[in-house]
């Protein structure tokens, strides 16, 4: 069979499509597959694959929605997601409907701009220019109360029961009384959504690894007109639940709000 020419989200989405369907059943609320579904399905498609197979699965989880036809089988309030299975297997399991979005009706906070022009002028990507401005204007630190310190950025790492993960970001944080946190930052730019997933999996690593600390899971993601949104996560109920919420422009000194400074208390 030819080869497609098919875009990229219409492939991802046939190829989903297929597996999904070669392993449901009427009822089903979780099933598993093996990395090698993805080219197998292609294979059968006439689908040709990313370099990165992987990506199929990235971008399900993070750019595009569902095909429709696995929408279509979704209980009210539930909806399927692609969750880490073991090394190199994935699972489908139903579960309910979770989405993290900034909200609108919150204050904007003026910070100090301290991102080096030159950070600024080469930083490649959404993502990457993200973990950059959270980093040099010290986000985390003002957003959770603590003293962080960076420790490495897109950490590739496993958890039981899932397989490899990568956490985009980890820091270690010192309260005043001295006790420690681990702190797994998820960042999101451009049309990426901030994803349940990878905070469930963050979370787990950081029990697993730092039995005892607490961790206070993050994710930043851009909005409109370069602003932040923080956000701290927890499980709560089997669902990721919003603990605290923050909205930060960085703005040139001479452009910060005076009053606003005194009244942000």
């Amino acid at each position: 069979m030819a080869k497609s020419a098919t875009p990229p989200e219409n492939r991802y989405k046939l190829l989903v499509e297929k597996i999904f369907f070669d392993g449901y059943e009427d009822g089903a609320t979780r099933f598993e597959f093996p990395r090698t579904a993805i080219e197998e399905a292609a294979a059968e498609l006439g689908i040709v694959l990313p370099k990165n197979q992987g990506d199929v699965i990235y971008a399900i989880r993070y750019r595009i929605p569902m095909p429709d036809s696995v929408l279509a089988t979704q209980p009210l309030g539930m909806e399927w997601i692609i969750e880490g299975a073991g090394r190199a297997r994935y699972a489908f399991k139903l579960v309910r409907y979770n989405r993290v979005l900034p909200r609108t009706d919150l204050v904007t906070i003026g910070v100090p701009d301290s991102t080096p022009e030159l950070i600024r002028l080469y930083a490649q990507d959404d993502e990457q220019a993200l973990l950059a401005i959270v980093r040099y204007n010290r986000l985390i630190d003002t957003f959770l109360g603590l003293t962080t310190y960076s420790l490495q950025n897109h950490l590739r790492t496993t958890v039981k029961g899932v397989g490899q993960i990568e956490i985009d970001e980890l820091y270690f944080g010192l309260d005043r009384h001295g006790s420690h946190y681990a702190i797994p930052v998820q960042a999101k730019g451009g049309y990426d959504q901030i994803s349940v997933v990878q905070t469930r999996q963050d979370i787990s690593w950081v029990e697993q690894r730092y039995p005892g600390m607490r961790c206070r899971a993050v994710s930043a993601q851009f909005m409109s007109d370069e602003r932040v949104a923080m956000f701290e996560l927890t499980v709560q109920d089997d669902t990721v639940r919003v603990v605290d919420e923050r909205h930060y422009k960085l703005l040139p000194a001479h452009a910060l709000d005076r009053t606003a400074v005194v009244t942000y208390r």
